[in-house]
């Protein structure tokens, strides 16, 4: 009876407010450690790819001259910096345990650079190239928000 008694008492402290909310915290981080090894991963297979990409292009004729497109290249290194940031935000959750808004618009930023510099003209239509122009804009607008604010509560 008292085993029962206190197996009961022990379920009882786990489920309570402060046990539980400390238990979440430590699957977040479990789970933000899991995200960045993965994050390292893919990083790694990526610089990989473009360090073939490059090879490649380099050896084949005429020598030292990039034969396809260089924006695939381009797309290729802006790939790695969006996959870096990713790792700096999950670096930062990790270290602040908060999200960094900052740091989240920047890395969306640079997405939205990738897009812009790979944007293929003749199959999209003006209508895309109008809201990739809205989507930089409005994220520009948000990051300068968000700076203007951290420096006023600085």
């Amino acid at each position: 009876m008292n085993s029962i008694r206190r197996l009961l008492h022990t379920i009882v402290k786990a489920l309570s407010d402060n046990s539980f909310v400390k238990g979440l915290k430590r699957l977040e981080g479990a789970v933000a450690k899991i995200l960045t090894l993965g994050l390292i991963l893919v990083i790694s297979f990526a610089l990989l790819d473009l360090g073939n990409s490059l090879f490649r292009e380099l050896i084949t004729k005429p020598y030292g001259f990039f034969n396809s497109m260089i924006l695939g290249i381009f797309g290729l290194f802006l790939n790695i910096l969006i996959a870096l940031e990713l790792l700096e935000n999950t670096k930062a959750y990790l270290d602040h345990q908060g999200v960094q808004v900052q740091l989240v618009i920047a890395t969306a930023l640079i997405a939205m650079a990738r897009k812009l510099i790979i944007f293929d003209f003749a199959k999209s239509s003006g209508l895309d190239l109008a809201g990739l122009a809205t989507a930089i804009f409005s994220l520009s607008i948000s990051y300068w928000l968000v700076r203007q604010l951290k420096k006023q509560v600085e």
